[in-house]
């Protein structure tokens, strides 16, 4: 299922140990990831504002999502499509600003959503993908395309066998923090899901509903829980 699209390009080894240090915070899909619970909205608004105010003193800005009752907050090195030493910093700055306004943080009630379309041939058909849903090429990935303004969820092309028309060519690639696997797969099966593989977890489960349409619970690799 998840084989390369979006399991590309992850921190190096110096970045991936300076987000240990950041518990407040998942890695999702190449971002920094997190919900803090601000418990109405004003409250919510005046982090916003002094999360602002960082971002602009160090020209790096998140894309900010204010709700009632709570912020989610999700950065990426957008000059490298990368996590950087910038998203740990600025990730930092944010965690400081929050428990001095007495916020707590919900990294695990964050999650991502991709698609992934089975092909044996993603250049013939991408174009139209690309076209239609008014998408990009990522540009360290040639099979996903991705939304400039960041709204839709990505579409990678997984490659497969040339085939006739099947049941199910598009699959949904979930992603969720390090720590949540488990409990997802878990809640997943006693709903009535089926396990189709499990060869790679954590770094991906995947299963099925009783119909046979298929879904990956994914994790960013370096991220699993340590056994």
């Amino acid at each position: 299922m998840v084989q390369g699209g979006s399991m590309s390009n992850y921190p190096a080894e110096p970045i991936r140990v300076a987000l240990r240090s950041l518990p407040d915070w998942s890695v999702l899909v190449r971002h920094l990831q997190t919900r803090f619970r601000t418990g109405n909205f004003n409250t919510g608004l005046e982090f916003v504002n002094r999360v602002a105010a960082v971002a602009d003193a160090a020209e790096h800005h998140p894309d900010i999502d204010l709700r009632y009752g709570y912020v989610d907050i999700k950065m990426i090195s957008h000059d490298v499509f990368a996590l950087t030493q910038r998203d740990v910093e600025l990730a930092s700055q944010v965690s400081r600003i929050a428990a001095e306004l007495g916020i707590s943080a919900d990294p695990a009630q964050v999650a991502r959503l991709e698609l992934a379309l089975d092909t044996h041939d993603s250049a013939q058909i991408k174009p139209f993908w690309q076209a239609v849903l008014g998408m990009e090429v990522h540009p360290l990935s040639a099979d996903e395309l991705l939304d400039p303004a960041g709204v839709l969820p990505n579409l990678w092309f997984q490659k497969c066998e040339p085939h006739g028309v099947p049941e199910q060519r598009f699959h949904l690639d979930v992603w969720v923090p390090a720590d949540q696997a488990k409990e997802r797969v878990a809640a997943a099966l006693a709903a009535g899901g089926v396990l189709i593989s499990a060869d790679h977890a954590p770094s991906y489960t995947v299963l099925a509903d009783l119909q046979g349409n298929k879904v990956c619970v994914c994790v960013n690799p370096g991220h699993e829980p340590e056994a």
